[in-house]
């Protein structure tokens, strides 16, 4: 009599298996390599901004004294200062501006049954990702308006994003039908739905698209070149350019009138602190809703 075995195998694809210890702890140093890497060069520039005169001359590293003579220079100077202002104005306005405009229009694309043209106005949104006008007959565009020379411009022309605006409307489509037609019936109008329903219950996506926008108007670089001459309204970028990659000294930078001023080394590393913290401390306020945002709002079905 002939007896069967049989073994047990496993259906699981090798890459739900566990991995070994070795795999882990090779993982472990890649990750801890990748930090490391990561962390370096902004632990330094904020190092080197805190780095007392004699130490910054020296060319340490890691400083050991520490001063704020870079930041009171900056500060009894004015331009930088002035630069974070008008990036504030452009961040802040701009992206107001941009979630408004990119959510009625998400909106609306939404209700292509009740607004009449409303695929014809997608297409033309999509044909934006794909398609661009190119450099100088956006220039005769925003000089033919009258915005040269003027903050607007670095806010207008990108009011909505057509990525941004896909999300938002991919999410909207989510939304629970029935909560929108048992307004109606209750007699809301479409601007109290708007406002009261799908407002409220869109903020994961809006906090996200909210960053989106942030980050690309707090970043305003190029555009701010072509269209701003004045240097009363350049951006934080733009100071960031001229002071620390074009070696441009920063005007009135001086701790006292009869104190030298602080090395180039530590003024330079002080104007990149100020421009890269502000935008950094409001990730962490929007971190929950970063998650169920994006993948809310760019996955449907």
């Amino acid at each position: 009599m002939v007896t069967a075995t049989t073994t047990k195998t496993n259906d699981r694809p090798p890459w739900m298996n566990p991995p070994s210890p070795l795999i882990r702890a090779v993982k472990a140093v890649v990750i801890v390599l990748i930090v490391i890497t990561m962390l370096y060069p902004l632990v330094y520039v904020i190092a080197m901004s805190f780095a007392s005169p004699e130490q910054a001359r020296a060319g340490v590293v890691f400083p050991t004294e520490y001063s704020l003579d870079a930041y009171r220079a900056i500060f009894n100077g004015g331009t930088v200062l002035q630069g974070l202002r008008n990036s504030l104005f452009i961040t802040v306005v701009g992206t107001v501006l941009s979630l408004a405009a990119t959510s009625m229009l998400a909106w609306g694309l939404v209700r292509t049954r009740q607004v009449p043209g409303a695929k014809f106005v997608l297409i033309l949104v999509l044909a934006t990702m794909f398609f661009s006008a190119g450099i100088i007959p956006n220039f005769m565009l925003i000089k033919y308006l009258g915005l040269l020379d003027s903050t607007w411009s670095l806010i207008i022309p990108g009011l909505i994003s057509a990525f941004n605006m896909i999300v938002i409307r991919n999410f909207f489509q989510g939304l629970p039908g029935e909560l929108i037609e048992a307004a109606r019936i209750d007699g809301a109008g479409e601007w109290r739905i708007f406002l009261r329903i799908v407002l409220p219950l869109s903020k994961p996506v809006l906090a996200v698209m909210g960053l989106f926008y942030a980050v690309g108007y707090w970043n305003t670089y190029f555009n701010a070149l072509l269209y701003i001459n004045d240097s009363e309204k350049w951006p934080i970028q733009v100071v960031l350019q001229q002071y620390v990659l074009a070696g441009v000294a920063i005007p009135g930078a001086v701790v006292s009138p009869d104190q030298p001023p602080p090395p180039g080394v530590t003024l330079q590393m002080a104007v990149i602190v100020l421009a890269t913290v502000p935008i950094l401390l409001v990730y962490p306020f929007l971190q929950r809703y970063f998650t169920s945002g994006v993948l809310t709002g760019a996955i449907k079905g």
